[in-house]
């Protein structure tokens, strides 16, 4: 997807507001606090939406599973900006993956690693 075709999507417009909010009164947004109490407090959300979102689906709960994914993509989201990843540099690596068998790419992944 081309960076014009990507403007428009709900997880840039997401990954926008939430940049947006970096600075604002914590009393008010819980952005904010998130931001403001940085990474590791962002992660730790983070690792507790991605629990609930593997009950939904554990559940099979399509409506369950939907809510919670869109709350896991935000502090998804939050945790990008705690942590200084611009959204474009994960849609990149995206890209770079783009029809790459998955076994070959984590092996490829295994082979990094090992030469590190």
């Amino acid at each position: 997807m081309a960076a014009a075709d990507r403007q428009d999507h709900v997880l840039d417009r997401l990954a926008a507001t939430v940049a947006s909010r970096r600075g604002a009164d914590p009393s008010t947004s819980y952005t904010a606090k998130l931001l403001a109490a940085g990474p590791a407090k962002a992660a730790q959300k983070l690792g507790e939406e991605a629990v609930e979102t593997v009950i939904e689906a554990v559940r099979g709960d399509p409506a369950g599973l939907a809510a919670e994914s869109a709350d896991l993509l935000y502090h998804l989201t939050v945790l990008w900006a705690a942590a200084g990843v611009d959204p474009a540099r994960v849609w990149a690596e995206l890209e770079r993956r783009e029809g790459t068998s998955g076994i070959a790419e984590k092996a490829s992944r295994g082979t990094q690693a090992q030469e590190s």
